[in-house]
């Protein structure tokens, strides 16, 4: 762990906010892409990046300074954003596809403000498609898909994240990059 985390937390401890502020504002960014990965919508990622570090706040004294704190902090948002997906009810969101149409969302109806460059476009498309066949994989595969290749996180962090042994981390990747393969080849 860094010495800047290190002393963060050391402050934290002691009661100071401000020292929390500073922690939430060092990881705020990585913690909300993993959620937003695992949940697929802006908000509800918010709300599972805000939970995660209430949870982190709450069980700081838990903490095992021995490890490394972004581990702890991913695995912690992991477990939101898994319990976050097993609540889930269904609901309407502008992402979703108007019925009777194809590939026509009630987000693509909406009046635009500024045209984009069909490069960008192009791109987006292939991001949420992406994202898209990610979401429909089992929250196993998908955490350990999302781990390694959107976070860039290695075996052993995400060993430690999802608490499971590498050999095992490393067969849900590879078995969630086959079931992904699979799903894209025949869309």
């Amino acid at each position: 762990m860094d010495s800047l985390t290190k002393r963060l937390i050391s402050e934290i401890k002691q009661g100071d906010d401000q020292a929390y502020a500073e922690l939430v504002d060092l990881y705020k960014d990585k913690v909300y892409q993993v959620a937003y990965r695992m949940i697929g919508h802006p908000q509800e990622a918010q709300d599972v990046a805000q939970e995660a570090f209430l949870r982190v706040y709450t069980n700081l004294e838990k903490y095992d300074v021995n490890r490394k704190f972004s581990t702890w902090l991913f695995r912690i948002a992991t477990n939101v954003a898994i319990d976050r997906l097993r609540k889930r009810k269904p609901d309407f969101y502008l992402q979703d596809k108007v019925k009777g149409t194809e590939d026509i969302t009630y987000e693509s109806q909406l009046a635009a403000t500024d045209d984009l460059p069909e490069d960008q476009v192009v791109q987006f498309e292939l991001q949420d498609w992406i994202q898209a066949e990610i979401n429909h994989l089992p929250p196993k595969y998908r955490t350990a898909i999302i781990l390694k290749y959107l976070e860039d996180l290695s075996l052993k962090e995400i060993s430690d994240i999802m608490d499971l042994p590498v050999a095992t981390v490393k067969t849900r990747i590879h078995r969630g990059r086959e079931a992904l393969r699979k799903r894209m080849r025949h869309v």
